[in-house]
This record gives C-alpha cells, sequence and structure tokens, in this order.
C-alpha cells in the first residue's frame, strides 16, 4: 500500500497493530482523524494517554480502577459476601451489563493454560485464597464464573480445590446457560444474567 505521508504511513502502521484493525480500515481512522477538529484528535491521543499511563488495578479485587479501590469494592451497598470470580475485566463489564448481580468481584487475570505458558501463580489466584481465608474476611459465597472453555474448566477445577476446606465459604458455578466453548463478553444479556441468578453450588 503506497501513501502520500510518512507521517499518514506511521499512523497507518500504528492504528493496524490494534486487535480487528486492518491496514484498510487504518487507513480510513487515520484519514477521518486528519480531516476532524484538531481539538477531536487532541482530545482523542490525551485520553488514550491517560488512560495508558494513569489506570490503576484495584488493591481487592485486581479489577481496572481510577484509585487503589474500585467503585464497586468500595460500595457499602454491594453484598460483600457474595464474590464473582473472573478471569479478565470485560467478564466484569458483561455481567455489570445484566443489572442481576449486587455482589463484588474477584479478578484472575487470565486462565490457566499450560500451552501458552500461564500457571495458577501467574494468576491472582493466592490473593482470592487470603480473601476468602482472612480472619475478618465477609465472603460466605465464591461464584465462579469463568467462561466454560478446557482452560477456563482446569481453572475452575484448580480453584475449587483451593477454596473447599475454607470455613463457611459456599463454592458455585453459574449455570450453563453459556454455550460450552463460549466466552462470556460475547454473551447475550439476558442468558447472562439467568446464569448468574440460577447458579448452581457445587458439592464438596
Amino acid at each position: 500500500m503506497e501513501f502520500p505521508s510518512k507521517l499518514i504511513e506511521n499512523a497507518v502502521g500504528e492504528l493496524s497493530r490494534l486487535p480487528g484493525i486492518g491496514r484498510k480500515t487504518a487507513l480510513r481512522l487515520a484519514l477521518h482523524l486528519l480531516k476532524a477538529e484538531m481539538d477531536t484528535t487532541a482530545s482523542l491521543a490525551e485520553a488514550l494517554a491517560k488512560m495508558r499511563f494513569e489506570i490503576t488495578y484495584c488493591k481487592t479485587c485486581h479489577s481496572i480502577s481510577d484509585s487503589e479501590e474500585c467503585g464497586i469494592c468500595a460500595n457499602k451497598l454491594r453484598d460483600h459476601s457474595l464474590v464473582c470470580v473472573v478471569s479478565d475485566v470485560r467478564d466484569v463489564i458483561a455481567i455489570e451489563n445484566t443489572g442481576q448481580y449486587k455482589g463484588v468481584y474477584h479478578v484472575l487475570g487470565g486462565v490457566i493454560s499450560p500451552i501458552e505458558g500461564i500457571g495458577p501463580s501467574d494468576l491472582h489466584i493466592d490473593s482470592l485464597v487470603e480473601r476468602a481465608a482472612a480472619e475478618d474476611s465477609e465472603v460466605r459465597e465464591v461464584i465462579l464464573a469463568i467462561s466454560p472453555t478446557m482452560e477456563g474448566d482446569t481453572t475452575a477445577f484448580y480453584l475449587s480445590r483451593r477454596l473447599r476446606d475454607l470455613p463457611n465459604v459456599h463454592i458455585s458455578t453459574i449455570a450453563r446457560g453459556i454455550p460450552m466453548g463460549g466466552e462470556l463478553e460475547y454473551a447475550d444479556e439476558i442468558t447472562l444474567g439467568r446464569s448468574i441468578v440460577d447458579r448452581l453450588r457445587q458439592a464438596r
């Protein structure tokens, strides 16, 4: 692809590195930004820079946050005895969009995947166990809301083994309203909401 400007070529190259953005789409976006008001392009650049350099992660649940503690963990109206364990912050967003869940979360940061070299120590699993086992812990139920893939099921099984001996802590999984091999972020809100509400408790 030939470009009339090296600056355009560089912009297209950077944009095309984003997931789902090919070079043609990147060129269309670059030309749109070039024709847009200067403030529009500057605002986009500033928002992206602030997101990258100023965003942090919640000290409790590891979700994306603007401060040391995210808004959900800091909310006293949420049910802190109920912890929903998810693999990624996108799953938090998906579940929140159902409007069905009023507990709090714990974001693992991925799933166990030996093929990709991701083991339990690479995830926020120890902090989950510590959170549930603490003397002053409010946790009474841990919901394993992990996508039902092979890696997701492996992760859920491992978590169940780590948590099953904790006194007064029940382990549940979301109902299989989510198709096998599917991802939570792509599930429709009705199916996902029903899966949370109709979760099944695992036998110890």
